[in-house]
């Protein structure tokens, strides 16, 4: 299969990652490949375990796969006017080590392999300066579990190789943020 250029928005819920990826997707005219762990919640309910994470980690990577053959095909059909096939994806396996360590304190050694082995181009943070939107699966609505999340999933990206960005601000701007530092990067 085609390697694809992997564009990864990642943040504390409700700070609008889904919204960013199905925008950038339209405006690249690419794929974006959604949040495996809303589907499986929503199947199985929001008492999940620690093993329900690594379920769900493993489901994100197969709905990846999945979603950059369909990036690859996209990329065929419109003639291949980028280098490579173009994905945004909305969460990764940092999402998910954060989710383990947050939740239980500990985290799955599969998720960390993972994290390895990973390849992504261009991290998006989504800030918390969104208001937030309660849904049946949202967990930390309170200011302070979004600032400490935000922290967290700063440190980490301040603390990787890839490059990454921080998106704020209404939709429209986020979306102007991410189109200009996809951009730069030659993606």
């Amino acid at each position: 299969m085609q390697e694809v250029s992997k564009v990864v928005a990642i943040g504390p819920e409700s700070t609008g990652k889904s919204t960013l990826c199905k925008l950038l997707a339209q405006n690249f005219d690419a794929v974006w490949c959604p949040e495996y762990a809303r589907e499986y919640l929503l199947a199985h309910g929001t008492k999940y375990t620690f093993e329900d994470l690594l379920t769900i980690a493993k489901g994100q990577l197969a709905l990846e796969e999945e979603y950059a053959r369909k990036a690859t095909a996209k990329w065929v059909e419109n003639g291949r006017k980028t280098a490579r096939p173009l994905l945004f994806v909305d969460t990764d396996m940092y999402v998910m080590k954060t989710w383990c360590e947050y939740v239980f304190g500990r985290c799955h050694q599969f998720i960390l392999d993972k994290i390895v082995e990973s390849t992504c181009d261009l991290y998006l943070l989504c800030n918390i300066d969104l208001p937030w939107v309660k849904d049946e699966l949202r967990e930390y609505p309170d200011l302070q579990s979004r600032e400490e999340l935000y922290h967290i999933y700063k440190d980490i990206l301040i603390n990787q190789t890839v490059t990454w960005i921080d998106v704020k601000g209404k939709h429209e701007e986020r979306l102007k943020i991410a189109i200009d530092s996809i951009q730069a990067a030659a993606i």
